[in-house]
């Protein structure tokens, strides 16, 4: 069975029959997203609805955790606040929930460098705490650099100039070589890059995103240090986190490559218009690889 063409109509019908109290509030889609669509409900809120195979598992999960990880996150994330179950309507569960202001990253710019760097070191240093046993494992996210030498080579090919590929896969081979996480798993948002965290006043004002939050190396969040901070804020992101040793930020950069080109790749798809592709993404993980590659 098909599933329906996602509308304003349709969110609005989906509301109007499990949410009636919110059914009045206005309704515009946000350009974006991945495997789920975003609509604003409001000033407030948004609704997400799923539009891939595995989104509603994912959305399930944000259900289910976001609450806990939330309270003590010190900034601004989506916070679930009704479901909406399938129906005959629409076959998949969706979701509402707080909208976090501020600009993509990907369509705007840090001008607070230390700032940025100091309010992600918080951030990171809040949620990466030892995680329980029943928290999530990614099935595509959170091994060692040396189980996804793969996917490297796949965007490697793809992607990286040729006058940079010695530099490139120097990082990724150093990655591949520092020892493995000993610690005990922690919290980790797993998938954090220019489109999923939000600006305002020049500085990072949010997180969203969370369908691939799980426990276990932090230094697949750590990798944000090249792929969000502006050049020359890497230093100080990790002296204020001060919880990574050599081995953790060795790891980290080389998954910031490997992002780098996952987001260099999703944008030349975009520019040649296929499925899936996001224009804004290439020059963002352009951008990202040369803060790699300095090492800043």
């Amino acid at each position: 069975m098909t599933d329906p063409e996602i509308t304003a109509d349709l969110v609005r019908g989906l509301l109007q029959e499990q949410h009636p109290d919110l059914a009045g509030l206005a309704i515009r889609e946000v350009a974006g997203g991945w495997g789920n669509q975003m609509w604003r409900l409001g000033d407030d809120l948004a609704v997400r609805m799923p539009r891939t195979e595995g989104a509603p598992n994912l959305l399930r999960k944000e259900q289910r955790w976001l609450p806990v990880l939330a309270p003590r996150l010190p900034l601004p994330v989506p916070d679930p606040v009704r479901i909406g179950e399938p129906s005959a309507r629409f076959p998949k569960p969706w979701i509402v929930m707080t909208w976090v202001p501020g600009e993509p990253l990907d369509s705007a710019s840090i001008s607070r460098g230390d700032h940025a760097a100091d309010t992600l070191a918080g951030f990171l240093r809040a949620l990466h705490v030892e995680a329980p046993e029943d928290a999530p494992i990614s099935e595509d996210r959170g091994d060692h650099p040396k189980k996804c030498t793969d996917g490297f080579d796949h965007f490697f090919h793809a992607v990286v100039p040729a006058e940079l590929a010695d530099d490139v896969r120097a990082v990724w081979d150093d990655a591949v070589a520092a020892p493995e996480w000993e610690g005990s798993p922690v919290w980790v948002h797993g998938d954090l890059h220019p489109a999923n965290v939000v600006v305002s006043d020049g500085t990072l004002s949010g997180v969203i995103d969370f369908d691939a939050v799980f426990a276990g190396d932090p230094a697949w969040d750590l990798a944000a240090a090249w792929l969000v901070l502006p050049a020359g804020a890497a230093s100080r992101f990790f002296d204020v986190y001060a919880h990574a040793d050599e081995a953790t930020i060795r790891r980290a950069r080389g998954l910031a490559a490997l992002k780098s080109l996952f987001l260099m790749l999703m944008g030349q798809n975009g520019d040649r218009g296929l499925p899936g592709g996001k224009p804004t993404w290439g020059p963002a993980g352009r951008a990202a690889l040369d803060r790699v590659l300095r090492g800043i």
